[in-house]
């Protein structure tokens, strides 16, 4: 019995970005970035704490921020951040030095890429 599972986004992620060293971290593990953002817009939050996974299902409600974790094969962590009005999702190492996150046209967003789309849709362990 062949039967395709459908996912349902829970949300807009608003516009996706990624850091440079994110995207070559997942390159390197064999990870499509889509399969990252597919689980987070999911609710698959990944190895977030019960109390952050709790708020994230509460926060889909009332347009809260929303965070997921997930554990690369090689062992780094990659954060995905929803901001509260889900303007925009980004994507990073849990190493990344934090960035403000601003409207694009202001400076500090220069060193983020808009998400690119990569064929695939395999999932990883975490």
């Amino acid at each position: 019995m062949n039967q395709r599972m459908r996912l349902k986004p829970l949300f807009h992620p608003g516009r996706l970005l990624i850091t440079p060293t994110t995207l070559a971290s997942l390159r390197a593990n064999g990870i499509p970035v889509i399969s990252v953002a597919l689980r987070h817009v999911t609710g698959d939050w990944g190895i977030v704490s019960g109390e952050d996974r709790e708020q994230n299902d509460i926060s889909i409600n009332v347009g809260l921020r929303l965070l997921s974790i997930y554990r690369l094969p090689d062992g780094e962590k990659v954060w995905v951040i929803t901001e509260w009005d889900r303007s925009q999702t980004t994507i990073q190492l849990a190493d990344d030095t934090p960035v403000r996150h601003a409207p694009a046209r202001q400076a500090g967003v220069r060193n983020w890429r808009p998400l690119p789309s990569l064929p695939g849709n395999s999932q990883w362990p975490c």
